[in-house]
């Protein structure tokens, strides 16, 4: 599975790692307030595109009444959406300040509560959850039991707490693996998995039913290819062909503005490469679609990998 990266895994991207072999594709975290307001831009953030099956869509709340109005709202997409996901594992402050992402692992009544409310309005075939291990304290134990009591269809954990944020060495694969003996229902493992080494182990040491792979996906769309198929290919040429394709459906999808937004993706897609620091400075002041696509052509055209 592709996880749910807020400003990354827009329809262009979910595109590209899809045609490398993603299972399972998660839209960018949204807010059920922007969309039991219908809001615009969140709108844009539900399309999906025609090869996305399945297609997991990620919310983010915790008020019961703006929770069954997102959920009505999302039930007119139901042709198209096949799996409702809750984020109880998002750790930035303006989600888990305000109740939402992982303050919902302090309270797992309330969890449960929103569940079991999600199910009973939502119309799209399954529902999953997204977890940490606990806000500043691991509870793995206490947060299976208590997934066990709703109806989800399956959960990702991700193997930190809050209060981990994203520090490597407080990565916990044992908590995951305990989570995964108690839970009744399928278990995706989250945190750390950057290579096909890391998956096979990750897999086999926590007895996880998949992965789901995040940061890692962004800098190489093809590691899906990698672990499901035995890709080999590491090219600076695989990287010019999918940095081009993705930037292209950006622009399609977003317009020239796209241009911008997609700085970020070739800082991920350069590293390593010799450089790259250059080229981050040059396309940071590039504003023009066209522009950007020549400078692309050029760096990926006349660099190798870094020794």
């Amino acid at each position: 599975m592709l996880a749910p990266l807020a400003g990354y895994t827009d329809l262009p991207f979910r595109e590209v790692v899809k045609k490398f072999g993603a299972d399972i594709t998660v839209s960018e975290m949204i807010s059920v307030h922007a969309l039991a307001f219908k809001n615009k831009k969140t709108l844009k953030m539900v399309e999906k595109s025609p090869i996305e099956n399945p297609f997991a869509l990620q919310i983010a709340g915790n008020e019961m009444g703006i929770i069954t109005r997102a959920v009505e709202s999302l039930n007119a997409f139901k042709e198209n959406i096949q799996i409702l996901d809750l984020n109880c594992g998002c750790p930035a402050p303006k989600v888990s300040n305000h109740g939402s992402g992982s303050s919902l692992l302090k309270d797992l009544n309330k969890l449960r509560e929103i569940l079991k409310l999600i199910r009973k309005v939502s119309e799209i075939p399954y529902l999953s959850v997204k977890v940490r291990l606990g806000f500043d304290t691991k509870i793995p134990l206490e947060i299976a039991n208590a997934l066990n009591d709703t109806p989800i269809d399956y959960v990702v954990v991700h193997g930190r707490t809050k209060a981990d944020g994203y520090k490597k060495e407080r990565i916990d694969y044992d908590s995951i693996a305990l989570m995964k003996r108690i839970l009744r229902v399928p278990l995706i493992a989250n945190g750390e998995i950057n290579s096909v080494q890391k998956s096979q182990e990750v897999l086999r040491y926590t007895g996880a039913d998949g992965i789901m792979i995040g940061r890692a996906a962004v800098e190489k769309p093809w590691i899906f290819a990698q672990i499901k198929e035995g890709l080999q290919e590491e090219s600076v040429h695989l990287r010019q062909r999918v940095s081009l394709e993705h930037f292209d459906r950006t622009i399609a999808f977003r317009g020239d503005y796209g241009a911008i937004m997609f700085r970020k993706n070739l800082h991920a897609y350069s590293k390593g490469l010799k450089g790259a620091s250059e080229f981050r400075t040059l396309v940071n002041t590039i504003t023009d679609s066209t522009q950007m696509r020549q400078a692309i052509l050029e760096f990926f055209s006349s660099t190798t990998f870094e020794t």
